[in-house]
C-alpha cells in the first residue's frame, strides 16, 4: 500500500483525515469498558465521519450549527465529532455524568453551556439520554436531543460537503472553570492546526506510520482531544484511546495497553503519574514493556518533580528510560500547548532562594541558611510562539523575574463565545495572551509557580497553594493530588486554612500532623485543618481542583455536601430516579411544544 506525504501542514482537520483516506493498515484503536478494542482504520473513519455529517445535515442543520455532544464512548465521540466537521458544523464536546451523587451539579453545568453556546442540537447516546432530556426544554435554541443509535438509523441526505476554511470556528471547547464560571474558547481550524502541526513535529515528534500514542484521557479536554484524536492524525501516527471510567476503575490498564501495543507516547496529569506508580505492582512490572516508549508527557495541573522521579524509577523495572518523562504546559485559550520540555532530557528543577522570592519575586540563588524552593522547567516555547512574563501593568519582564505569563503565536485561539469584555481582558490587542499563571523565564525555559488568583498572603509575604499542598500530600493518610490551601480573613489578617482528603481509616492525628509538616517544611502556621472523605473535595470536569469554590464551600460551611458519598448506594437510586422523571417530564415537553408550534396544516 502507498502510503499519503504527510510531511507538510494540512489546512484544516478535514484536509488532515481525507489525505489519509485510502489507509487501511493504520489507525486508531477504541477500547471499550470491557477492555475489548475495535480497530478503526483511516480509510474506515474518513468514511464514518462523511456518512456521520450526511446523517446530521439531513435534520436541517447549516454551516456554523453548534452541536452540544455527551457522549460517553470514545468511539461515537471521534466519529462525531469529526462528522460535524465534515458537514460545516461546530461542535461543543461536554462531559458525561462521571458519578451519580453529582447529576444535579452536572446538569446545571450542562444547562449553562447549551445556553451560553446556543446549540441547536444535543447529540448523546442511549444510555445517557435518560437525565439530559430535562435540559432540553430550558434551552431555547435547542432543535432535538438526538442520540447516535437513532442518527445511525438516519437516512443521509445526498449532498456535497462544505471544505472548511482555515479562519472557519472549529470548535467550542469550553473551559473547565477551576477559577470561573466556564467560557466558550473560539478554537479555528487554523490554531487548531498550527498547534496540532508543532505539538507532533516539535514536542512530541511523531514519527509517521510508526508511533502509537495510548490515551484514557477526556475526549471532551483539550488534552485528550487534540493532543490524542488530531494531533497523531496530522502526522499519520496511530492512537489509540481508553475510555476514560475504565482507567478510574483500573489504573493498570494504562501501562497494559501500553505494552499490548508497543505505544510510544502518552500524556496524563501528575496526579495520574502518581497513581500509576502506586498501583504497579512487582508482578505487573515483570510483565509490563515500556522499551518501546519515547514520551510520558505530563501537564494540566502543577507538576510535581518527587511525582515525576518515582514514577520514572519505578517504571523502569518495566523498561521505560529515563528521560521519558516529559513536563508540559498549555491551556485551552492556546488551542493547548504552549512549551515541552525536551524529549529524552533529564528533568530539570530550578531551586531559588524561598525568602527573596516570596518576598520580591526574584530568581536568586539558595542560600544553606535559607528556605529552598523548586520549580520543575516546562521547557522551552515552540516556534513561531513566545512566552514572556509581564507585570501587573502589562510590560513585559526580564529573566529570573516571576510575573504573568503571557504567550503569543498562531495558536492563539479567537476569544471567548459572546463574551467581548472578557476576550478584550485576556487576549491583548498586540497579540500577547494573558494566562492568568504566575511564573518565570529562565534561560528560556518557562516555569510555573502558581495562579495569579490563588496566591495566599501571610504576613505581606505571597505563598502559593501548591508548595503548602506539597508538603501536606506527604503526610501519612492523605490522597495525593487531592489537597487545596488557601487562606482566609482572622481576627487580624489572613490566616491559612488547609482541606484534604484522606484515605480509609487514616491515623488519628492526621490533622495534628498536617499542621506540623507545613509548619516543619514551610515555616508557616495553619490556623484550621478540614478533613474530607474521598471525592468530596469539589473539582472541575477535567479533574483539577477548584480552590475557589473550596474557600467559598469551607466560609458557608457546606464543604462536602456535594461528595460523591454523601448519598450513599440507595441515594444514588434516588438521586437517578429524580433525574430521569426531570427527563422524562422535559422530553414529553419538549414533544408538546413542537407539535403545538406547527402551522396547521389545510
Amino acid at each position: 500500500m502507498s502510503l499519503p506525504d504527510v510531511s507538510t501542514r494540512p489546512a484544516t482537520v478535514v484536509h488532515a483525515l481525507k489525505r489519509l483516506a485510502t489507509v487501511t493498515d493504520y489507525g486508531h484503536t477504541f477500547y471499550d469498558n470491557r477492555a475489548q478494542k475495535t480497530f478503526l482504520p483511516f480509510a474506515s473513519l474518513h468514511a464514518a465521519a462523511e456518512l456521520r455529517a450526511k446523517k446530521l445535515l439531513a435534520y436541517g442543520l447549516k454551516k456554523g450549527d453548534r452541536v452540544g455532544m455527551v457522549l460517553a464512548q470514545p468511539q461515537d465521540f471521534v466519529i462525531s465529532f469529526l462528522g460535524c466537521l465534515y458537514a460545516g458544523l461546530v461542535p461543543v464536546p461536554m462531559y458525561p455524568p462521571l458519578s451519580f451523587g453529582k447529576l444535579d451539579a452536572w446538569a446545571d453545568g450542562a444547562l449553562v453551556i447549551l445556553q451560553d453556546a446556543e446549540a441547536s442540537l444535543l447529540l448523546t447516546d442511549a444510555q445517557l439520554q435518560g437525565v439530559l432530556w430535562q435540559v432540553v426544554p430550558k434551552v431555547k435554541s435547542l432543535k432535538d436531543l438526538l442520540t447516535v443509535e437513532k442518527l445511525d438509523q438516519k437516512a443521509p441526505i445526498p449532498t456535497a460537503l462544505p471544505e472548511p476554511l482555515p479562519e472557519d470556528l472549529c470548535f467550542l471547547q469550553y473551559t473547565s472553570g477551576s477559577t470561573s464560571t466556564p467560557k466558550g474558547v473560539m478554537v479555528t481550524h487554523d490554531a487548531l492546526i498550527s498547534n496540532a502541526w508543532v505539538i507532533a513535529t516539535e514536542g512530541m515528534a511523531l514519527e509517521p506510520w510508526v508511533d502509537t500514542a495510548v490515551s484514557w484521557l477526556p475526549l471532551y479536554h483539550d488534552m485528550g482531544l487534540i493532543g490524542f484524536v488530531i494531533t497523531p492524525m496530522v502526522r499519520g501516527a496511530q492512537a489509540a484511546f481508553i475510555p476514560t471510567l475504565l482507567f478510574v476503575k483500573r489504573p493498570n490498564i494504562w501501562m497494559q495497553v501500553m505494552t499490548e501495543l508497543k505505544a510510544q507516547h502518552s500524556f496524563g496529569p501528575n496526579f495520574a503519574y502518581a497513581l500509576a506508580a502506586r498501583k504497579a505492582t512487582e508482578a505487573d512490572l515483570a510483565k509490563w514493556d515500556l522499551s518501546n516508549v519515547k514520551v510520558m508527557g505530563c501537564g494540566a495541573e502543577p507538576i510535581h518533580a518527587d511525582t515525576m522521579k518515582l514514577f520514572e524509577d519505578v517504571m523502569s523495572k518495566a523498561g521505560l528510560k529515563r528521560g521519558s518523562v516529559m513536563p508540559a504546559y498549555g491551556m485551552a485559550e492556546a488551542t493547548l500547548a504552549m512549551s515541552f520540555h525536551p524529549r529524552g532530557a533529564p528533568l530539570l528543577v530550578k531551586t531559588l532562594d524561598g525568602e527573596e522570592f516570596r518576598a520580591t519575586g526574584r530568581v536568586t540563588p539558595p542560600k544553606d541558611d535559607e528556605v529552598v524552593l523548586g520549580f520543575v522547567s516546562c521547557g522551552k516555547p515552540f516556534s513561531g510562539h513566545g512566552l514572556a512574563a509581564m507585570d501587573a501593568d502589562g510590560n513585559l519582564l526580564p529573566e529570573d523575574q516571576e510575573g504573568e505569563l503571557a504567550f503569543r503565536g498562531p495558536s492563539v485561539t479567537a476569544g471567548y463565545w459572546k463574551k467581548p469584555e472578557a476576550t478584550e481582558e485576556c487576549f491583548r490587542a498586540d497579540g500577547w495572551l494573558r494566562t492568568g499563571d504566575l511564573g518565570f523565564v529562565h534561560n528560556g525555559d518557562v516555569y510555573i509557580t502558581g495562579r495569579c488568583k490563588d496566591l495566599i498572603i501571610l504576613n505581606g509575604r505571597n505563598h502559593h497553594p501548591t508548595s503548602i499542598e506539597w508538603a501536606v500530600a506527604e503526610v501519612d493518610g492523605v490522597r495525593k493530588g487531592n489537597v487545596v490551601a488557601f487562606s482566609v480573613p482572622g481576627e487580624e489578617s489572613e490566616v491559612l486554612v488547609v482541606v484534604a482528603e484522606t484515605r480509609p481509616e487514616p491515623p488519628a492525628d492526621t490533622a495534628e500532623r498536617i499542621v506540623a509538616a507545613v509548619a516543619e517544611q514551610l515555616s508557616l502556621k495553619v490556623s484550621d485543618v478540614v478533613l474530607l472523605g474521598a471525592g468530596q473535595l469539589p473539582k472541575t470536569s477535567s479533574g483539577k481542583l477548584q480552590r475557589r469554590k473550596t474557600r467559598e464551600q469551607y466560609l458557608s460551611d457546606t464543604l462536602g455536601s456535594q461528595g460523591d458519598r454523601t448519598l450513599g448506594s440507595s441515594g444514588e437510586k434516588l438521586t437517578v430516579a429524580r433525574h430521569v422523571a426531570r427527563s422524562l417530564w422535559g422530553r414529553a415537553a419538549h414533544t408538546a411544544g413542537k407539535l403545538f408550534s406547527r402551522t396547521p396544516e389545510t
